[in-house]
């Protein structure tokens, strides 16, 4: 463990839902509802960072602080302003901080960009999805592919030099053709990081109730796109550092690297999760709940030596790295191999057990979520 801090800030409010997402959001948003949001979330900012120092742990330097949706860029300029005011108020914060915020095309204008650099932000995500019109339309996107070029050339104007683009596979209407077509007309505008998301049917969400009426590409046509999206970009410059997030060099995500390293991060506001000092809390989905100061955590769980090795393995394989050993050792005393030689089963083709690491294949990655239920006791 590091004596690093991540901040998650989740602002729940979007301009429409989109029918695959199962996030914790609601499109009826006004200036005073999100004000009150603001001052919640900077009550609990300030709540934590007094129990932190009540508890010895005020010395935690924040270097990541990364605001998700939602569609964050929906609160004004004075709402980001007094957030982020009273995280620096609240925490110590490092020079370098990566402050990320995801956007929606349709949600931001050049001026709310040039703002958003002014108050400190170094890092934009930005949600593409797809470059075909008609798979945005699929998706309940209300933007169309010149909506994305539009913001991330104003993005660019204003000065940012670290953007993201979400991409999605294995959605309606979509094949191999048009899938190619998307990652070429995204990778010909060079962003930063790309981070490239297989469609999943979560509960409660448009997609899923449409049930079998949903015509999506077969399984092997997916495997094929994830196989093909690895190879062209790496052949465009782009490292796969993580199963599904790709970067130039030394352009990765800090913030989300906490999460598969089992980093101490803190999150605020509701269905935000924290983990921190082998304790992971989580708030309720209740926006109003939240807004009105009631205690909306639902969950707190201690997680003991056992669980932590399993959640962090579950995690590292996820990077490219996979689990190096010598930082196995380190952090839980145990020979990661003696402990789980059960990958052994799965190399070489799916898993590449090596002198000083064990990762997945790009084979062994598209099924990793299989292998690591074969390998892993969370019982």
């Amino acid at each position: 463990m590091t004596d690093k801090l991540g901040i998650y800030i989740h602002v729940p409010f979007c301009l429409s839902k989109c029918y695959y997402c199962d996030f914790c959001s609601e499109t009826r948003v006004d200036f005073q509802k999100a004000q009150a949001y603001t001052d919640a979330v900077c009550r609990e900012i300030s709540f934590i960072a007094q129990k932190l120092n009540e508890s010895g742990k005020s010395a935690l330097i924040a270097d990541t602080v990364y605001f998700g949706g939602g569609t964050p860029v929906l609160l004004g300029e004075k709402q980001f302003e007094q957030i982020l005011s009273s995280v620096r108020k609240n925490f110590p914060v490092s020079e370098d901080c990566e402050i990320t915020v995801e956007a929606n095309p349709k949600s931001a204008d050049k001026q709310k960009l040039f703002t958003l650099k002014e108050l400190g932000v170094n890092r934009l995500s930005i949600g593409m999805q797809s470059a075909n019109d008609n798979e945005l339309r699929a998706l309940g996107r209300i933007h169309c592919f010149a909506d994305f070029c539009k913001i991330f050339d104003d993005a660019r104007q204003v000065g940012f030099d670290n953007v993201s683009a979400d991409l999605m596979y294995g959605i309606p209407e979509q094949t191999l053709d048009s899938f190619c077509h998307s990652i070429d007309a995204l990778t010909s505008m060079s962003p930063e990081h790309i981070s490239s998301y297989c469609l999943t049917l979560e509960e409660n969400t448009r997609f899923y109730k449409r049930g079998n009426s949903l015509i999506l590409p077969n399984e092997d046509t997916v495997s094929d796109m994830y196989g093909i999206m690895s190879e062209k970009l790496a052949e465009k410059g782009y490292q796969k550092y993580e199963i599904s997030n790709f970067s130039r060099i030394g352009r990765e995500s800090r913030h989300n690297n906490k999460y598969w390293t089992l980093e101490n991060y803190i999150g605020f506001g509701p269905s935000a999760h924290s983990c921190f000092d082998g304790v992971r809390f989580a708030h309720s989905r209740d926006i109003d709940a939240y807004i009105n100061g009631e205690n909306t955590f639902e969950q707190i769980d201690k997680i003991n030596i056992s669980q932590q090795m399993n959640e962090y393995v579950m995690l590292g394989m996820r990077l490219k790295r996979g689990i190096i050993y010598s930082e196995f050792k380190t952090r839980f005393g145990v020979d990661f191999i003696a402990r789980f030689r059960d990958f052994e089963k799965f190399a070489p083709e799916f898993v590449q057990i090596n002198e000083n690491n064990c990762a997945f294949t790009d084979k062994g990655m598209f099924v990793s979520n299989y292998i690591l239920s074969e390998v892993l006791d969370f019982s």
